[in-house]
């Protein structure tokens, strides 16, 4: 995993995900990413700068598997 920016990139022998992070500069949520509502069940509102933003996975093809030997 790797994190640049305002975006963490994960890659493995399955898929490439980018998703969107919070940003540490944003003046709503101050980089936690939401905040939570009031009532008596209290859910989490996810703040506009990283929950309006896509994320991007990208499936890979599955790899065959290497024959044991030469063919001859």
């Amino acid at each position: 995993m790797l994190k640049a920016s305002h975006w963490r990139l994960y890659a493995d022998r399955h898929r490439i995900e980018l998703t969107p992070r919070p940003r540490r500069s944003c003046p709503d949520c101050r980089g936690a990413g939401g905040w939570w509502g009031g009532g008596a069940n209290p859910e989490m509102e996810a703040c506009g700068c990283w929950s309006d933003r896509r994320e991007l996975r990208v499936r890979l093809w599955p790899v065959l598997a290497w024959p044991s030997g030469p063919p001859f």
